[in-house]
């Protein structure tokens, strides 16, 4: 039987999904991706307000809002779906999973491309907010609740508030390896602050012992 990629994709990544009959009436996630494909194309030839008007409706349907503008490729899976949203130039490579509550946002502050890019195969997991033109690497992973403000490296799994990359896996292995050195601006700033008050402070205590020996001492 042929299957589209997107079917294929929840087939093979949703165990839940015991049939491509249910699949076809009951995935949020892949009505919203193929109302997504109509709102684009109408986008592309210059039907903006249709677009956004299928888009709207999409998002009522669903619960899921893609702007019509997002590229999103083929055997991409949102799985549940509630509460997904995907700025106008996102990109979205093929084979990508996101999950409920995902946001693939902008800082609110830039013009031109100003949302992220996912390569290829990537997973955002749960109540993610990926935000800003940054690009994740093809194969990341990025975990649940994280907030993703810089590029992740391919292959790389990231977490965290704002999001580090703390393991790497092997494309070709399937080995993964823990990422123990990673460059972290906000700790080194940090540690120098310590440093600098430890050494403000040495000073404040040996300026007091010099001032403690040099008083004469008091006259009954």
């Amino acid at each position: 039987m042929l299957m589209s990629p997107e079917i294929r994709a929840i087939r093979e990544r949703d165990p839940a999904a015991r049939s491509t009959l249910e699949v076809v009436l009951a995935s949020p996630g892949l009505h919203a991706l193929t109302l997504h494909r109509v709102a684009n194309g109408l986008w592309r030839h210059g039907f903006k307000l249709s677009g956004r008007l299928v888009s709207h409706a999409a998002r009522g349907i669903t619960g899921i809002e893609i702007h019509p503008g997002a590229t999103i490729g083929r055997g991409v899976m949102i799985d549940h779906g509630m509460g997904v949203v995907i700025g106008e130039t996102a990109i979205v490579g093929d084979d990508c999973s996101l999950y409920q509550g995902v946001t693939l946002g902008g800082t609110g502050k830039e013009t031109g491309k100003r949302h992220p890019t996912l390569e290829p195969g990537v997973t955002v997991g749960v109540g993610a907010s990926v935000l800003g033109a940054i690009t994740i690497g093809e194969g990341a992973k990025i975990g649940a609740g994280s907030v993703v403000l810089r590029d992740v490296p391919p292959h790389a799994t990231a977490v965290g508030i704002p999001a580090r990359a703390v393991s790497w896996r092997d494309p070709h292995s399937g080995e993964t390896r823990r990422i123990e050195t990673l460059p972290d601006p906000d700790r080194d700033t940090m540690l120098c602050l310590v440093q600098r008050i430890e050494e403000l402070e040495e000073k404040v205590r040996a300026l007091r012992e010099q001032h403690a020996e040099e008083r004469p001492p008091l006259v009954p």
